[in-house]
């Protein structure tokens, strides 16, 4: 029986990790009393809570990170970020809180001692209990051991009466039943009556968005909630041969112009990109990308209506976008979630910006190609596809608090099954959820703006005449699940997104009606 029902989804990194992992010790349980015991194993599988409330909250959970990693300790996936009100004293600053899943050769007290250095380097110190503290990081568990010494307990023994643990620990789970899982549930059971039915007693993902626990995701200097409004991100192609707009805004002045119109009608992201991802379209060299890209992005950003509003480069180049996010980019859009460039998920990771991963097979020159249009059933494949994408990007370095997901309508799809992915988009995040909780909690984009197959369904051979099917494609993602939506034409789309928008919230208090 799959136990979260009641909640409601090759690269050579990847097969090395789940080799590493499957090398790990899942012995019977097992309990430790003596603080010089050691675990004679290969890695163990670790979770450990990380919360922040002083200082660059942010920047002290990447510290904390690259010093785990640093100290022996793998990363392999991460929860959600939450940001959440302080328990016990509450006379203190909101805290930041995640959990990261990992392996390490270090003992249980080797890994405490770790821990507690990088503590103290970050500035920690003694006092009072619960208080205020730079970084905290808690081990929750430690493969499948019980542990009972004068200075460390695992499992970690608060877990059941704190929600901003609960809630990214089970983020580092999947809703299929795998066995370390299994092993985690009976850790957990003998304290508490189970790991999942602790979280639904709590309240589980009802907690989410109320009683000042936030899902939230880290974007220039601010932290969003990308699921209280739906985001519309305006599209730019500074190209002259994108499909829609293609040769329109080359110059400096007109992209500035059409910016200028699409914020004003109240677009809150601008996606600017200098290669035309259509169809069969040819390739420029990285060089030449930064060529067309750059006058464009700097006039765009240096614009005083950019106030609180967010700049995405659209690219698979990583030398674009470490250049786009140096000169002002707050988040990388890559169409190929790295498959087109081997070094773009650790340079993202370095860039520390969000990163929006999306589906595609192949190229753009070949990904209409009858052998990548090949799907049994497309919202499921297309969910795995893409969460073995955003897992790479993970073992990267990518924190999945930083991914935003997009199942690439128009790309490697036909009519039918671009369809399939708008009625689906529900299947898609179950699908992910399987996996990867986290993962299926992320940001959905959907790009259905002025694509061929609107065209197809409604007999519209014009680009420019497919708004209103557009109107009616973006409708349809937004009450299935998408955060953002990317239109060419904001006007229209902003009133049918705050339309959904209105009724999704509507429907929270409708009786017999689901929370969104």
């Amino acid at each position: 029986m799959n136990i979260f029902k009641q909640f409601g989804p090759i690269k050579r990194g990847i097969l090395a990790t789940q080799k590493s992992l499957k090398a790990a010790s899942f012995c019977f349980s097992r309990s430790f009393h003596d603080s010089s015991v050691e675990v004679h194993s290969e890695e163990q599988e670790v979770i450990i809570a990380v919360g922040s409330n002083v200082g660059d909250r942010l920047h002290n959970f990447d510290e904390a990170l690259q010093q785990m990693k640093k100290s022996g300790i793998q990363i392999t996936r991460h929860g959600c970020l939450y940001e959440t009100e302080p328990a016990y004293v509450t006379d203190q600053p909101r805290f930041l809180n995640s959990a990261v899943r990992g392996v390490t050769k270090l003992q249980p007290h080797e890994l405490l001692k770790v821990l507690k250095k990088i503590e103290r380097d970050m500035g920690r110190t003694v006092g009072i209990r619960y208080g205020p503290r730079p970084i905290d990081l808690d081990i929750l568990f430690y493969g499948n051991h019980t542990i009972n010494t004068d200075i460390l307990t695992i499992p970690h023994e608060r877990i059941q009466e704190r929600p901003f643990v609960m809630a990214p620990l089970v983020d580092l789970l999947g809703t299929d039943i795998d066995d370390y899982t299994v092993k985690l549930e009976n850790l957990f059971s003998k304290r508490s009556g189970g790991l999942f039915e602790t979280w639904k007693k709590l309240g589980g993902e009802s907690l989410i968005g109320k009683d000042g626990m936030e899902r939230v995701v880290p974007i220039a200097n601010q932290l969003r909630n990308f699921s209280s409004k739906t985001s519309i991100m305006g599209i730019l192609n500074v190209t002259p041969d994108s499909f829609s707009d293609g040769g329109k805004y080359l110059s400096t002045q007109s992209a500035v112009s059409q910016v200028q119109l699409m914020l004003s009608e109240g677009a809150d992201i601008i996606d600017l990109g200098a290669q035309s991802t259509r169809p069969k379209a040819s390739k420029l060299s990285a060089v030449e990308e930064l060529d067309r890209l750059i006058p464009v992005l700097e006039a765009v950003k240096n614009m005083p209506e950019m106030e609180g509003k967010l700049l995405s480069v659209d690219t698979f180049y990583s030398l674009v976008a470490a250049e786009a996010v140096s000169k002002g980019a707050h988040l990388v859009n890559d169409v190929s979630s790295g498959q087109l460039d081997s070094s773009m998920h650790s340079v993202v990771a370095t860039l520390k910006v969000p990163y929006i991963a999306m589906h595609m097979r192949g190229d753009p020159s070949t990904m209409q190609n009858s052998e990548n249009l090949e799907y049994d059933d497309v919202c499921k494949e297309v969910a795995h596809e893409l969460y073995t994408r955003v897992f790479d990007a993970e073992l990267s370095g990518i924190p999945a608090w930083r991914i935003i997901i997009d199942p690439g309508i128009g790309f490697s799809k036909n009519t039918e099954q671009n369809l399939d992915i708008l009625m689906g988009l529900p299947i898609i995040r179950s699908e992910i959820a399987r996996r990867n909780l986290a993962v299926s909690h992320a940001p959905l984009l959907i790009g259905p703006s002025r694509k061929r197959f609107l065209g197809e369904v409604c007999a519209r051979p014009a680009a420019a005449e497919r708004d209103p099917a557009t109107i009616a494609a973006v409708t349809t993602g937004v009450l299935g699940g998408a955060n953002i939506v990317r239109v060419h034409n904001v006007k229209y789309n902003r009133d049918a997104v705050k339309l959904c928008d209105a009724m999704m919230d509507r429907k929270g208090s409708y009786p017999c009606q689901g929370k969104r």
